[in-house]
């Protein structure tokens, strides 16, 4: 997956923005406030923070084995580091990618108070 296609599907889902509350490399990807991707978009190997619940976390550890990995500088249980880079010896495929954003995204919304998931529902 190249920068562009990972930004792109981060924008892709209802209510998502862009920031950068950290510094200008990098980008969060917000859903009515609440982050459900972080990357740097410029950095080579691209990677992605992406939140995951936390049994699927450890068993996508497991099963890839060094493409993904505990959450760099986030909750470890709950958050994995995925490297989505297809320069990457045994590149993780697009379409598991593209699930794995739409499950950080899923889960966050999930947890948002019942009325702005209604305000989703609605856009």
């Amino acid at each position: 997956m190249t920068p562009k296609e990972l930004r792109a599907l981060c924008l892709s889902f209802d209510a998502v923005v862009e920031d950068f509350p950290f510094n200008p490399e990098t980008s969060v990807f917000k859903v009515l406030g609440k982050m459900f991707a972080l990357t740097n978009l410029d950095a080579r190997p691209l990677k992605v923070n992406l939140k995951c619940d936390p049994e699927d976390a450890v068993r996508l550890r497991a099963e890839h084995e060094g493409l993904i990995v505990p959450g760099w500088h986030m909750n470890k249980r709950h958050w994995n580091t995925v490297t989505v880079d297809k320069a990457v010896d045994g590149a993780l495929p697009d379409a598991l990618v593209r699930e794995l954003v739409e499950d950080s995204y899923d889960l966050v919304v999930a947890g948002l108070p019942r009325g702005e998931r209604l305000r989703l529902d609605r856009a």
